[in-house]
């Protein structure tokens, strides 16, 4: 889901709204895929905790009030629907909220696609393995048996720090220069490419 612009906005509107110190839509960016708090931390470390939750909630206000212009990915739908006819287990680990992923997934109608789902309010925020790791054993599989797929250089540590392998895709949040840091498998540019190294293993 193409959720980099819409994320980007509303915390910048959150900010514009508790006056705080302007920072770059790019610095903002940086921080997608952490859990809330974590990405708050990252982007004002001087702030206390009272003023890191009072952004919190004002972020959170403003994504759930704001109409969302997150449309899908090219191919996201199909091969996600292919792989879940291919018997893949499919598992979503992601910094949003048990709220705000039950609201994406119903409104993309992805959600009968995936067979289990962890959000950052539910587990350590990622680089941290747990969100994976609990995915890995509520599907009965091995490390070595698991592939994250994602955009930032946090789902790839992620990953690593499972000991599973990952891929990236360079349409996200993150550059390819901090992607290929991470040492995933092999980098692709859009879900289409995704695709076809998925069908070179069949």
């Amino acid at each position: 889901m193409d959720s980099t612009g819409h994320i980007v906005n509303c915390m910048q509107q959150a900010i514009t709204n508790l006056t705080l110190p302007p920072l770059t839509d790019s610095a903002v960016s940086h921080i997608i895929g952490l859990a809330l708090t974590e990405a708050i931390q990252a982007l004002y470390p001087s702030l206390t905790q009272p003023d890191i939750d009072t952004l919190a909630d004002e972020y959170r206000r403003v994504w759930l009030a704001t109409p969302q212009d997150t449309p899908l990915f090219g191919n996201a739908y199909e091969l996600v629907k292919k792989l879940n006819q291919q018997d893949y287990f499919l598992g979503v680990a992601t910094g949003k909220s048990r709220k705000g992923l039950n609201k994406v997934l119903a409104s993309s109608q992805l959600e009968p696609l995936f067979h289990a789902t962890r959000c950052a309010d539910e587990c350590h925020s990622k680089p941290h393995p747990e969100m994976i790791e609990e995915l890995m054993d509520y599907c009965g599989v091995y490390p070595k048996e698991t592939l994250m797929i994602g955009d930032t250089e946090y789902d790839l540590k992620m990953a690593h720090n499972a000991g599973a392998d990952s891929i990236a895709i360079s349409h996200g949040a993150h550059g390819i220069n901090t992607l290929q840091a991470c040492n995933p498998l092999t980098i692709v540019d859009d879900l289409f490419q995704l695709e076809q190294w998925f069908n070179k293993l069949l």
